[in-house]
């Protein structure tokens, strides 16, 4: 029995931390808010939802590609996902727009929907895929699970790979949400501001390419 190599676990950990600098996945709004109100708790209340709409989003698209993955020959797969990344960092390249939320008095549910829309329309999913799909089978060597065609990963190893990248994320976004909101407050997104959707747009782009090669 061989063991699932560490690399992957640090990819979704990198990828849920990169997930969570993005102002426009998660701190940003629970900044604002914790701003409007005037309070840390309301910070703090709206970070839990907010995760849970990004774990959403991710599980939906993993789900799908691990089934897809049990139908279809892993080249595929992996050709279908290396389209999908590419198509989507091209659109959003074309079109950069966010998901509209009306208002800002939001409960439990209306952020977790909102956050579940951001997540879904930076493809956030999408970039564990890749990763997921060079993973080998639980219990299988490498040869092994060329030679019998077994599909990557193991059901298990699906649900850890998006519960360490959610962790990741949460961490990452109340970190710096609490730093933005206790040390700097949003004037420092008028002067330092990052096109970090520009970035995203790419990153989806070259993991798509290099899925096809891996």
């Amino acid at each position: 029995m061989t063991h699932s190599p560490i690399w992957p676990w640090v990819a979704f950990v990198l990828l849920g931390i990169y997930h969570g600098l993005n102002p426009g996945m998660g701190w940003l709004f629970a900044v604002a808010l914790g701003m409007q109100e005037r309070s840390r708790t309301a910070l703090y209340s709206a970070l839990i939802p907010i995760a849970i709409g990004h774990l959403l989003s991710v599980g939906i698209v993993v789900l799908a590609g691990a089934l897809l993955n049990q139908l279809l020959p892993m080249n595929y797969v992996k050709w279908i996902v290396a389209a999908a990344l590419i198509g989507f960092g091209f659109f959003r390249l074309i079109r950069s727009r966010h998901p509209r939320w009306v208002g800002m008095r939001v409960g439990f549910l209306d952020l977790s929907a909102w956050s579940f829309l951001m997540a879904s329309a930076h493809g956030s999913g999408f970039m564990l895929l890749p990763v997921l799909l060079t993973m080998p089978a639980a219990g299988h060597s490498h040869a092994q699970h060329v030679a019998h065609l077994m599909p990557a990963g193991s059901s298990a190893e699906y649900a850890g790979a998006v519960a360490i990248h959610t962790l990741a994320y949460f961490a990452t976004t109340a970190a710096v949400g609490l730093l933005v909101y206790e040390k700097f407050g949003l004037a420092l997104l008028r002067s330092a501001w990052v096109n970090l959707d520009l970035i995203w747009s790419l990153a989806l782009i070259l993991t798509g390419m290099v899925a096809v090669l891996v």
